[in-house]
């Protein structure tokens, strides 16, 4: 039976020192503050060498509800007087703080970059949820960011750390089920787009700005025409969690779709599977029904070809094919051609999977020894790519050709201009 994979890099983080609290604790401050960042808090807050100072969103019902939940959870554990919880409406305020050692950003995508850009200027090492960035230039300058900075990089990419998926990694890194010929990928489908993962072009109706929330800060770098509507920020009281995750994910101005969300999950694992973190990815992308390709298609340049297609009753997951044999792999079930396959020498974490704590506490523990985590910057940015890549091969209804090793499309200068978007005025990465 194959061995597990180790959780924690050995390769230490260049430059700057690890983080060392005068109480011997990490502190952290939280940048973005809805619904995912409530399953973080709790996880965080729950580690006894993890104390929460401050919090930071541009929606004073969620700055509320943070402050009330952290100090709530250190009254609980017999702290009376717990010092004043400080929650911002301008992330800068929160970096400039001197006492906070790193942060966890878990706004909506199209901010990713810029924040945890200034962060890492800012000296804190990172948490920063999937998918890594909106763009593939934002992700190769935050690339730059964090190894120019010395800091540590945890993506939120949780499969990493789970045991069903990392059982399937090893068996395939290790080369128990021989060359990997064939990946389905399935990210899921949308009412906004049931036909396949791929973002929509944004139409929901125009809303006023309810009152706390300032829009023009949500904008952040995207255009003043993304109007708002409840469904990209949800409205809360501020006492419980959203009712449903926010609907930025599914439109092209603002997201990725189910291509970037899911597939920041499952193509991430893709990637792992196939030894192309880094600086690996597929070489030629073709968009569902372009010629003989019925599925988006993805091919890599040692023959594996890839796919994302709805299969197995629309959950979201990945089949492997080797040499020797099959593996279907999911959150909390792992089945294969060959049972001896599926006798897993990790156990998979109990509990709602965004309320698991493998992931956060590997990061909490290289932030402390100061080296790269199992999910670093440049895993997060490569796997964040493949699925980019296969939006844009869908937007322009055509194959493209992309050399992973320099990052560029090949000969193609439509493809090229959207690696990028133009900010509005005020907005701009500068590493």
């Amino acid at each position: 039976m194959a061995a597990p994979v180790s959780f924690v890099s050995a390769k230490p983080a260049p430059a700057a020192a690890a983080a060392k609290s005068a109480n011997g604790k990490v502190n952290l401050g939280f940048i973005g503050l809805g619904q995912q960042a409530m399953y973080l808090l709790a996880t965080f807050m729950d580690f006894p060498d993890v104390r929460v100072l401050a919090g930071c969103d541009v929606y004073d019902i969620k700055r509320n509800r943070f402050e009330r939940r952290v100090r709530d959870f250190y009254q609980s554990k017999g702290e009376k007087k717990v010092k004043k919880v400080d929650v911002y409406e301008d992330y800068q305020d929160l970096l400039a703080r001197p006492d906070i050692d790193a942060v966890v950003i878990a706004t909506p995508d199209h901010q990713h970059a810029i924040i945890a850009i200034a962060a890492c200027k800012a000296g804190k090492d990172v948490y920063l949820e999937k998918p890594l960035t909106l763009t593939i230039y934002e992700g190769q300058q935050l690339v730059k960011a964090v190894r120019k900075y010395g800091r540590i990089l945890q993506v939120g990419s949780q499969q990493r750390s789970s045991g069903e998926f990392v059982h399937a990694a090893t068996l395939c890194r290790e080369g128990v089920m021989g060359k990997i010929e064939r990946i389905k990928v399935h990210c899921g489908r949308t009412q906004t787009n049931t036909k396949s993962a791929a973002p929509v072009p944004y139409n929901l109706p125009k809303m006023d700005v309810p009152a706390g929330l300032n829009w023009d800060k949500w904008l952040g770098p995207l255009p003043t025409s993304v109007w708002y509507n409840q469904e990209l920020d949800p409205f809360i009281d501020d006492e419980h969690n959203e009712s449903f995750w926010a609907a930025w994910r599914w439109y092209k101005e603002t997201g990725g779709g189910l291509m970037t969300d899911w597939g920041a999950h499952m193509f991430d694992i893709a990637q792992w599977v196939l030894g192309k973190d880094g600086n690996g990815g597929p070489m030629r992308i073709s968009p569902a029904g372009f010629g003989p390709f019925e599925h988006l298609t993805f091919e890599y340049d040692n023959g594996t070809i890839m796919t994302e297609e709805s299969y197995n009753g629309g959950e979201q997951g990945l089949q492997i094919y080797g040499e020797n044999g099959w593996l279907k792999v999911c959150r909390g079930s792992l089945r294969a051609s060959d049972p001896k396959f599926e006798k897993m020498d990790l156990g998979v974490e109990k509990g709602a999977y965004e309320s698991q704590s493998a992931h956060r506490r590997i990061w909490i523990d290289a932030v402390k020894a100061h080296i790269d985590p199992n999910c670093p910057v440049e895993t997060g940015h490569s796997s964040c790519t493949v699925c980019t890549l296969g939006n844009i091969a869908t937007q322009l209804g055509r194959p493209v050709r992309w050399n992973p090793i320099v990052q560029k499309f090949m000969d193609d200068p439509e493809a090229t201009k959207l690696l990028h978007y133009a900010y509005r005025p005020g907005y701009s990465i500068d590493v």
